[in-house]
């Protein structure tokens, strides 16, 4: 049984947090300058000149990549011959996560449903973090983070079509969410999909599906074609940068596919804007 310490985990949980809100991923980074050099209207091209600016900005000067730092979100692989000792893993990541919110100046965006108060002076500042546990083989802890923002959150859609409208069916889906999203979520963006399994696992891997590097090959051929077939439909919307108008509405689209049930076909569509803060360690 391999160790890790708690204050271990909290270190190094909390360096990647503190790095993501500033620094902007490679794979993020290269697909706008990508998108920058591809666009054809100049006026989305100076929109993505500044998006690429204020990214050397953040950096150069540790700020924020932008005002709404998000909720943190994990996807947490846990191998079944590791312990950490001291605490748990769990109050590890919530004590890192209110710990670089509060070091970094960054937003506490947790709060009442209904009422609307923040949760800052009760739960905990930006807390509770939202986790998705995973129990693997092994002795590490995989840990894969973003920081989710309600522009691009609030613009995703679930639903569950009929097994007969199969792939037409899915790819319309996407396309009215992301029709309808128009500048909202802060184009361009990258699209998660989450396929099959049942109506909360589909709205999982749509987000997880996020977390993989901007515009890799998807592991399913099959998949990796239908993901280029959705790609040139919604960047044919005509959305653009910050929706200018323009050619790359849509920087990637990053698909999910889980077995279902015979009599339903789960869909999910999970947004996530230019700003993709993302980071992935393994302990």
């Amino acid at each position: 049984m391999r160790k890790i310490k708690y204050e271990d985990l909290v270190k190094s949980v909390k360096a990647m947090v503190l790095h993501t809100a500033t620094n902007l991923p490679k794979d993020a980074l290269d697909a706008l300058n990508k998108a920058y050099k591809e666009e054809k209207s100049e006026v989305a091209k100076s929109v993505l000149k500044q998006i690429l600016e204020n990214a050397e900005l953040a950096k150069n000067e540790s700020r924020p990549l932008c005002q709404d730092t998000g909720l943190a979100v994990y996807f947490i692989r846990v191998g079944e011959d590791v312990k950490v000792v001291g605490g748990s893993i769990r109050g590890a990541i919530d004590e890192a996560t209110e710990a670089a919110y509060k070091e970094g100046y960054l937003r506490a965006s947790t709060c009442e449903c209904f009422d609307r108060h923040n949760y800052k002076d009760e739960i905990g500042y930006n807390l509770p973090a939202v986790i998705h546990f995973d129990l693997v083989e092994g002795d590490k802890i995989d840990i894969e983070y973003a920081a989710k923002g309600g522009g691009s959150e609030n613009v995703s859609r679930a639903t569950v079509l009929a097994p007969a409208q199969g792939k037409e069916g899915v790819k319309a889906f996407v396309k009215e969410c992301i029709s309808n999203a128009g500048p909202n979520p802060c184009p361009p963006i990258i699209v998660g999909v989450g396929i099959g399994g049942t109506f909360e696992v589909a709205a999982k891997s749509s987000k997880h599906a996020l977390f993989r590097e901007v515009g890799t090959k998807n592991e399913n051929p099959n998949l990796d074609g239908f993901e280029a077939e959705i790609l040139e439909e919604l960047n044919n919307l005509g959305i653009g940068a910050m929706g200018m108008g323009g050619t790359k509405t849509v920087l990637a689209v990053h698909v999910e596919k889980n077995p279902c049930h015979i009599a339903s076909l789960p869909v999910s569509v999970n947004v996530q804007c230019h700003s993709s803060r993302h980071a992935h360690i393994t302990l």
